[in-house]
């Protein structure tokens, strides 16, 4: 078995824990999803499907759609290549203290 897919897919997941980076996030949970979906359309360009739960303060008094947006801005042109699917789950701290398990 090659070891080429692994690392790539490692690869592609610091790129987005790096981009992300600009939000400050206090927590930052990446679920590679892309193994679900082999076989889909969208997988066969090497773009990957995603879950991300994402803590940052600076999403303290903004809507859910301003906080996904950011995320987006945050990512770039790995929207249009490397990540076919994400779906995203962002909250402030004081959002993380009030539900008891988080998972996107």
């Amino acid at each position: 078995m090659s070891l080429a897919p692994v690392a790539a897919a490692a690869a592609r997941d610091e790129v987005i824990h790096q981009r992300l980076a600009v939000l400050a996030p206090l927590r930052l949970e990446l679920i590679d999803d892309s193994a679900r979906h082999a076989g889909h359309e969208g997988a066969k360009g090497g773009g990957g499907h995603y879950r991300l739960l994402i803590v940052s303060p600076a999403f303290a008094g903004e809507g859910r759609l301003a906080r996904h947006r950011r995320v987006l801005e945050a990512l770039g042109d790995l929207m249009d290549s490397r990540i076919h699917a994400l779906s995203i789950k962002a909250l402030s701290p004081d959002e993380v203290s009030t539900i008891a398990a988080v998972s996107p």
